[in-house]
């Protein structure tokens, strides 16, 4: 399984890299991961929310563009779909076979530019609840690591 990673920002606290780097220990004998960081855009007073995620939005494209030449390119998003872990293990398992790839972004504090949400082959929605988004990094790469576990039959997930 081959899975990349897109976040807008990096993660500013040792707490949230160490819950992602034992996840994504747990999960390299799986699937090849790779996490690429693009610089978070200021939000200064004087900016609109808008403008902010339009900047933003410009440094995701080109690799949004990649990764639907390779696989499928999912947008974390609160509108999107909620799946169960077991769905999701599904969900991937459905989407990579054949050595397709996919790729998952997840925007800055301010959310996706509506422009950039059309470009999704889907959305995904980890929850009803809204998370700071380190922490929607570590639920994803945890959750990664529950449906590979789930797909190779290992005890993870009871």
């Amino acid at each position: 399984m081959h899975i990349k990673i897109i976040v807008l920002g990096k993660l500013k606290e040792s707490y949230w890299q160490a819950a992602c780097d034992e996840y994504l220990k747990r999960l390299t004998p799986y699937a090849k991961i790779e996490i690429i960081e693009l610089k978070e855009e200021p939000f200064r007073e004087k900016d609109t929310r808008a403008e902010t995620q339009k900047k933003e939005a410009e440094r995701v494209l080109p690799y949004i563009a990649e990764g639907k030449k390779k696989g499928v390119v999912i947008g974390l998003h609160e509108g999107g779909k909620e799946h169960t872990s077991v769905q999701l293990a599904k969900f991937l398992e459905e989407k990579t076979g054949g050595g397709a790839h996919v790729m998952f972004v997840i925007g800055g504090p301010l959310g996706f530019h509506p422009n950039i949400l059309k470009q999704f082959d889907t959305q995904l929605s980890l929850s009803s609840l809204t998370f700071p988004h380190q922490l929607a990094r570590v639920i994803l790469i945890e959750q990664l690591y529950r449906a590979v576990t789930i797909i190779n039959g290992k005890q993870y997930h009871y």
